[in-house]
């Protein structure tokens, strides 16, 4: 049996620190959309204002949230600043939200994640159903290129949301039914 060179070993830790960055990147993006979720599927979370809160830890204060194209150019614009993208999410979660929102479910499909030693971009397409309590409902889908960096404390956190519609399609009424009003799901 041959020893392992130190070449060798080192180019075998970085393989598995690429390896366990896109995990960490995988579940931070997942944690994102879970949390944008309508109803909130978190467990306990009690308002939009805590479920913000929630969704700020996972962006560096430099952070830049932007809508790109022509279609969310003008719908989303460019929040440079977790102050500026904070502001983006109590418009989008504001109180007195008419018609308001019922169901939005976000899924994540097409998944390319590129690690550079501590900042990777990931690029996804999503889909996601949207209800509200007016009676319409849509599907949207976009495409998604996100940037990340690792922390100093280790912990990977978003960079960048950048969003550019693929399509936006009408749903006639009542093509869902049976949704719930909260979730339980993780109820302990």
């Amino acid at each position: 049996m041959s020893q392992v060179t130190n070449a060798e070993m080192k180019a075998l830790v970085a393989r598995i620190e690429t390896l366990e960055a896109e995990a960490e990147i995988r579940r931070l993006q997942a944690r994102y959309m879970f949390l944008c979720d309508t109803p909130i599927p978190e467990y306990g979370v009690k308002s939009d204002e805590e479920r913000i809160e929630l969704i700020m830890a996972l962006y560096t204060e430099d952070a830049v949230w932007e809508g790109v194209g022509e279609y969310y150019d003008n719908q989303f614009g460019r929040a440079e600043g977790a102050a500026a993208i904070r502001r983006h999410f109590q418009g989008f979660w504001k109180k007195d939200q008419d018609p308001k929102l019922l169901l939005n479910v976000h899924y994540l499909t097409s998944e390319q994640i590129h690690v550079r030693g501590d900042v990777a971009e990931g690029q996804w397409v999503h889909c996601q159903p949207w209800i509200f309590s007016d009676g319409k409902a849509l599907l949207r889908s976009s495409r998604l290129n996100n940037a990340f960096r690792k922390e100093p404390d280790g912990t990977w956190k978003i960079t960048r949301t950048r969003t550019e519609n693929v399509f936006v399609a009408p749903l006639q009424e009542g093509w869902a039914s049976d949704y719930p009003t909260q979730s339980v799901l993780l109820k302990p």
